[in-house]
Parts: structure tokens; C-alpha cells; sequence
């Protein structure tokens, strides 16, 4: 009883300091599912320059992507905001006239004065947006710890993937022979599935911006490449990312050309999303392991309550590897089950007659 009572609460310590320590696991584990999507550019790069060169290429080639979309979506976001703040009073003076010029309406706005109240917040836009600085103060307290967590999980990518197979190497001794081949080849064999659905994500993600750009330009929707970007990266996130994207997109059509680019957008979304579903989806999951769909949104879903975003985006390969370790596991199993407990013998018998303590005949 005392036992029992001992592991139960040793366990309940070890969950309780595992949710203490949320945070920094939860930033190891991003970063063991990084250097493992890096170790293939890492590899080749590897064969023609020494390593320390090649981690530090892909670091930069990693690093400069994301600066770069910034470029591209930022200016145009800052721009579109102050021309929104500058032109509210003059959108405000419009829908008064539009509304003046319906009877329904005009009845509506007589008994609740909906134009007056729009008018006189639109002219506190440009204020309000002005009196920000406490809002961009929290903003920015989030950004510096963000880029504490990024410069965290970097360093700690680049240590595995400078030292993670010497470290792999180094723990595989201390197993037998036969055990540690097994779990080489379990972690090769994940390590490729996460290569192959990162780099297959990426081209699908490539081809969601791409053609979304193309759709857009020939619609005339301004900042088309800004949009193509943001469908990129929504469409990195498993499920819900591409619908997001599309209905993001969808909101500003309706101010370029309503309604017809709007219900281009919404068709091309439609077919598009229905191709992704159904052809290119599901040959990235043939290369890396055919998941099943409930595992996906299972892990989907708890990969998004444990890390956000980033838990959503690794939850696929992370799915795959945990399946691919159960099913060497039931293969070793199949190969190697339990030996069977022997049967006891029967317990010797005294010869009839005889005394089964002394092995004397009764007097």
C-alpha cells in the first residue's frame, strides 16, 4: 500500500513539474522538429562544405525568408491603414447620402441616428489611432518576448543539428545490438517522414500563393502580392489554414470590386480547396505516412491547444513518427512475441498403498 501511494505521488510531482515547465518543452520540441526538417538541406549542403558553413547557410536562407515576406506585407498594411483613418469621415459622408437616398433606411436612421454616431467616431479615428502608444507598448513587450522564444529555438536547433547524430550514436551503445539498429532505423525512417511533409507542404503552400496571385492580378485586386503571401502561410496550417486564407482574401474583394471579384475569389477558393483536398494532400501524406484523416484532426487539434499555431503546423509529423514508432513496435512484437510460461509438472504421486508423507504402507 505504502508503494502505491509513493508512485502515485512521485507521478503526480513529475506531471505537476512537466506543466511547470511547459514552456521550455514545449520550445525543445519546435526545436527538435526544426533540425530535423533542416538536417536534409544540412546533409547536402554538407557533402561539398564543411558543416559549421552549411548549418549557418540554411540558417540564413531561414532567417531572411520571413524578413522578406515582411517587406513585402508590412508597408503596404501601414499604408492602407493610415489611407483607412484619412478617408473615414469621407466613407462615413457616403453612406449617410446612400442611406438618405433609401426610404427604409432613412426611417431606420430617424429612429436610432446610426449616420450621426458613424460620422462623429470616424472623426475620432485619426485620434484614436494617434493615442495608440499604450497598446504598442504591450505590442512590443510581446514581440521582445517572442524573439526571445525564436532566438531560443534557434540555438537550440542549431546545437542538434551540429551535435544530434553524435549524440544519437552515443545512446544507441548503451543498447544491445539488435535493439539499437531497431531504433536507428525508427528515427531514420521518421526523421524522412518529417522531411518529406515539410518539403511537400512547402510546394503546396508554393502553389496555393502562386496561383492566388495570378487569380487576383488578373482581378485587379490591389496588393495582390501581400495577399498571395499571407494565403502562403495560411496555407501551411493543416485543415482550417487554406479557409482561412480564402475568407481573409474574400473581405477585400469586397472593396475592389464587388460583386465580382468577390464571387470569382469565392469559386476559384471552392475548386481550388476541393484539388488541394483531394489530389494534393493526400500524395504529401503518401510520402510521408498515410495517417490516418481522424489522427490528423486529432493531432491537429491537440497540437494547437499545447503550442498555438506552431503546435498545429509539427502536429502532422509528429502524428506520423508516433505512428511509425507503434508499427515497429507491433512488427518486433510479431517477430519476437513473449515466450509462453511452461507448464508446470504434476506434483509426483505415491504408488497406491503408499504413505504419501513416508512411502510406507499403512499399517
Amino acid at each position: 500500500m505504502t508503494r502505491t501511494v509513493l508512485i502515485v505521488v512521485a507521478i503526480g510531482i513529475a506531471l505537476y513539474l512537466v506543466y511547470l515547465m511547459r514552456r521550455p518543452i514545449g520550445w525543445l520540441l519546435v526545436a527538435t522538429f526544426l533540425a530535423v526538417a533542416l538536417s536534409g538541406p544540412v546533409n547536402f549542403l554538407d557533402r561539398r562544405m564543411r558543416r559549421g558553413f552549411s548549418i549557418t547557410l540554411v540558417y540564413l536562407g531561414m532567417v531572411a525568408v520571413p524578413f522578406a515576406f515582411g517587406a513585402l506585407i508590412v508597408p503596404p498594411l501601414v499604408e492602407e491603414g493610415n489611407n483607412l483613418a484619412d478617408n473615414a469621415p469621407q466613407y462615413a459622408r457616403d453612406i449617410t447620402r446612400f442611406v438618405n437616398d433609401n426610404e427604409t433606411l432613412r426611417n431606420i436612421n430617424n429612429d436610432y441616428d446610426v449616420t450621426r454616431t458613424l460620422q462623429d467616431e470616424s472623426e475620432k479615428l485619426p485620434a484614436k489611432l494617434g493615442g495608440a502608444a499604450s497598446t504598442l507598448r504591450d505590442v512590443g513587450f510581446g514581440i521582445v518576448n517572442s524573439i526571445f522564444a525564436l532566438v531560443t529555438i534557434l540555438i537550440l536547433t542549431a546545437f542538434m543539428l551540429g551535435s544530434g547524430r553524435r549524440w544519437i550514436d552515443a545512446g544507441l551503445r548503451f543498447l544491445p545490438e539488435d535493439r539499437a539498429e531497431r531504433i536507428d532505423r525508427v528515427l531514420g525512417r521518421a526523421a524522412k517522414a518529417v522531411g518529406n511533409y515539410v518539403a511537400g507542404a512547402l510546394a503546396q503552400a508554393s502553389v496555393a500563393g502562386l496561383l492566388s496571385y495570378i487569380v487576383l492580378s488578373i482581378l485587379g485586386v490591389p496588393f495582390a502580392a501581400p495577399l498571395a503571401v499571407i494565403v502562403f502561410f495560411l496555407d501551411l496550417i493543416p485543415l482550417i489554414g487554406a479557409t482561412i486564407g480564402a475568407v481573409i482574401v474574400a473581405v477585400v474583394t469586397l472593396f475592389s470590386d464587388f460583386p465580382t471579384a468577390t464571387i470569382v475569389w469565392v469559386i476559384f477558393s471552392i475548386v481550388y480547396q476541393q484539388v488541394e483536398n483531394n489530389l494534393i494532400q493526400p500524395q504529401i501524406q503518401k510520402r510521408a505516412v498515410n495517417i490516418n484523416p481522424f489522427l490528423v484532426v486529432v493531432a491537429v487539434l491537440f497540437g494547437a491547444a499545447l503550442l498555438g499555431v506552431l503546435g498545429a503546423l509539427v502536429a502532422v509529423p509528429v502524428a506520423a513518427s508516433l505512428q511509425i514508432t507503434i508499427r515497429e513496435y507491433a512488427e518486433y512484437r510479431n517477430i519476437h512475441p513473449r515466450p509462453e510460461p511452461e507448464p508446470e509438472p504434476p506434483p509426483d504421486t505415491p504408488p497406491d498403498g503408499a504413505d504419501p508423507i513416508e512411502g510406507a504402507a499403512p499399517a
